[in-house]
């Protein structure tokens, strides 16, 4: 029998697009703290960092839901395909179970 190797739940895609959309939140919570208005209400704490957020968060999204690469295509050709031949499967041999009564 063939060892098989473990498959991820992601695939390199998948990882970089969510480094992409935590560089995203991290630029939207820098900008929000970076509006020189009081209590954060100028065009940055209000409207830009709120905006690079709902991106941040649609692109992590987008990373979880997304299809791994090429990893995932499974192959149909029959000249691709490598079967195994079927052997008998050996019974054990040796003492028989014991039978238990009440």
């Amino acid at each position: 029998m063939e060892p098989t190797t473990p498959r991820f739940a992601f695939g390199p895609r998948n990882y970089r697009l969510m480094f992409i959309g935590l560089a995203v939140l991290a630029a939207g919570f820098i900008t929000m703290t970076l509006d020189s208005a009081d209590y954060g209400e100028g065009f940055l704490g209000i409207t830009l960092g709120p905006i690079l957020l709902a991106v941040g968060f649609l692109i992590e999204f987008w990373a979880i839901m997304a299809r791994p690469g090429a990893t995932s295509v499974v192959a149909r050709d029959e000249a691709t395909v490598t079967t195994v031949p079927s052997q008998p499967v050996a019974t054990p041999v040796g003492p028989a179970a014991p039978t238990y009564k009440r």
